[in-house]
């Protein structure tokens, strides 16, 4: 912007000087055109070699002015920005580090787990710049903010990973991955909380093929253990349920006879003699009985009471 400003300025100077007229003046007029197009072209020139550009802080970043003379490692001082700043490229330079969380996906690497058991990872995770140590940081690592992730963060990152998977066995890291990938965030946090915060890592571990099949037989077979418990204990409460309803079956018996029993002492002790006459005389429908030889002469017929 800076330069077309340079532009310009420079075509508006040359096209005033060839529309001015000065009577002490005695150049023609091919002379004050030629002047001006000198005056252009040195403009033009001077826009493309000045050191001085308009850079903007976008919003979300922190810009930081360094000198590149002076004490400290060729860094003088530096100076927090935001929004338009002026640099003299000669002298000084901006960064921009965002202070929003930026998410980074790492290439395979290998790591050793305890027991010497080599896997592969690919770490993918989030961080977030801590905005009031960007100063410190740049002081200390003189880079920008891409090749601080591909170097110095990197290098902490794998590095964590490395150690804390050298305290787990693999199977316990397949097992517990979660926990696992806990560890490391913390381990990591630790690491490179002067200036970064990590958040969401995911390691993306995969173990060697062979060792991926004695996971997986492995896994298989303590699942089997678990039907096979999960199987013994259906059948224990089938068993009891049985065992339940025969007790409530037997139960019901016992009560059914003793009730049955109960009646029939009950009956007999109501039926006395005098009961047992009374019911005969309610049944009896006034007939008497007769006696009919085999020749038909002779009819008995017993007198009433």
């Amino acid at each position: 912007m800076v330069t077309i400003f340079f532009i310009v300025l420079s075509l508006l100077i040359a096209f005033l000087y060839i529309k001015s007229k000065h009577k002490s003046s005695e150049r023609s007029p091919k002379s004050r055109i030629l002047v001006g197009i000198c005056i252009a072209a040195i403009g033009i020139i001077a826009a493309f070699i000045q050191p001085f550009t308009l850079e903007r802080v976008d919003a979300g970043h922190v810009g930081i002015k360094v000198n590149l003379t002076g004490d400290s490692r060729g860094i003088s001082k530096f100076e927090y920005k935001t929004g338009w700043v002026i640099i003299n490229t000669w002298v000084s330079r901006l960064y921009e580090f965002p202070t929003f969380q930026q998410h980074i996906d790492y290439p395979e690497q290998q790591v050793i787990s305890k027991g010497g058991f080599a896997a592969t990872i690919k770490p993918s995770f989030n961080y977030s710049l801590k905005a009031g140590d960007i100063g410190d940081m740049f002081s200390n690592l003189r880079l920008d903010v891409k090749a601080i992730e591909q170097q110095w963060l990197q290098t902490a990152i794998v590095g964590t990973v490395n150690d804390v998977a050298n305290k787990w066995s693999v199977d316990d890291i397949f097992n517990q991955r979660e926990q696992f990938e806990s560890d490391i965030v913390a381990e990591a946090n630790k690491r490179v909380s002067k200036w970064f915060t990590i958040s969401q890592l995911r390691t993306n571990i995969v173990p060697p093929p062979a060792l991926q099949k004695s996971i997986e037989a492995k896994t298989q077979a303590i699942q089997e253990v678990q039907v096979a418990e999960n199987q013994t204990k259906v059948a224990i409460a089938e068993g009891d349920r049985k065992i339940a309803a025969a007790r409530a079956d037997s139960a019901a018996a016992v009560i059914a006879a003793a009730g049955e029993a109960e009646a029939i002492r009950r009956k007999q002790v109501s039926l006395s003699p005098n009961y047992i006459e009374y019911m005969k005389i309610q049944k009896w429908d006034g007939v008497l009985p007769t006696v009919q030889s085999g020749n038909g002469g002779l009819l008995l017929q017993l007198p009433n009471k």
